[in-house]
C-alpha cells in the first residue's frame, strides 16, 4: 500500500478529509488544484521554449514586441482568470 498504511487508516485519512472540507469544498478545490496544475506545465513548456531559442531571435523581433506584456490563462478561452504578466528580463531593460 502506499507508504506502509493498511487500507483502513487510508480510508480514516479520507474520512477526516471530507469531515475537514465538506462535500462541497472537496470538488472545487480538486478543480483548483487541475487549474493549477496545467498553468504550471504550461508556463514550464514555455519557459524551455523560451530557453531554447537564440538570443539572436529576440534582436530580430525589436523593442515593439518586448513592450506588449504575456497574458497567462488558465483555460483556453478562460479570460475571468488571465492576468498579464511582466517579465523580469523586461523590467531589467526598461529601468
Amino acid at each position: 500500500m502506499i507508504a506502509g498504511l493498511k487500507p483502513m487508516e487510508i480510508v480514516l485519512i479520507l474520512l477526516v478529509i471530507l469531515l475537514l472540507f465538506g462535500a462541497k469544498k472537496l470538488p472545487d478545490m480538486a478543480r483548483s488544484l487541475g487549474k493549477s496544475a496545467r498553468i504550471l506545465k504550461s508556463e514550464a513548456k514555455q519557459m524551455k521554449k523560451e530557453g531554447s531559442s537564440s538570443d539572436s531571435d529576440a534582436d530580430k523581433r525589436g523593442d515593439a514586441s518586448q513592450s506588449t506584456a504575456k497574458t497567462i490563462q488558465a483555460a483556453p478561452g478562460d479570460v475571468a482568470t488571465s492576468r498579464p504578466v511582466s517579465e523580469p528580463a523586461d523590467q531589467a531593460k526598461q529601468g
